[in-house]
């Protein structure tokens, strides 16, 4: 059915969970995955790891970026099993549920599997929901993995 998966990682155990149903659909469909992760172009002040107080660079901004996809990467892949043909790509994008769909579009993706972290109420108001968004802005199905 699907031939092109598109997953959002954000190295939370909600995606964790999510890479075992995505394998599973992945090796029936015989599709192949694209794990996505997407970065805010601008650099915050402070780092939470960070106890100096000074702001970053944007070239310094980009290689904790890059170097935070890589691990993210690095430790979703295997969570996929064997025998999957898997792909990264990593993005910057100021708006998440857009920096999705562009990464969607980009690796020409047929389908895009995300999980969610169920968000309603006032919680849903004050945090949002990147899958909603993706949703109602998506021009291609979108699963959503709970």
């Amino acid at each position: 059915m699907f031939k092109q998966l598109l997953v959002p990682i954000d190295g939370s155990e909600l995606t964790k969970k999510a890479l075992k149903k995505v394998a599973a659909l992945a090796k029936a469909d015989g599709a192949q995955v694209v794990l996505a992760y997407v970065s805010d172009p601008t650099p915050p002040m402070v780092y939470g790891d960070s106890t100096l107080g000074y702001g970053f660079t944007q070239k310094e901004h980009k290689k904790a970026c890059d170097s935070y996809a890589k691990a993210l990467f690095k430790k979703a892949a295997p969570l996929l099993g064997m025998g999957l043909k898997v792909s990264i790509l990593h993005l910057y994008h100021p708006n998440l549920a857009e920096g999705i769909l562009e990464a969607a579009k980009k690796s020409k993706a047929d389908v895009v599997v995300m999980a969610s972290h169920k968000r309603s109420g006032i919680k849903g108001m004050l945090l949002g929901s990147e899958a909603q968004e993706v949703i109602v802005h998506a021009t291609l199905p979108v699963l959503v993995l709970g």
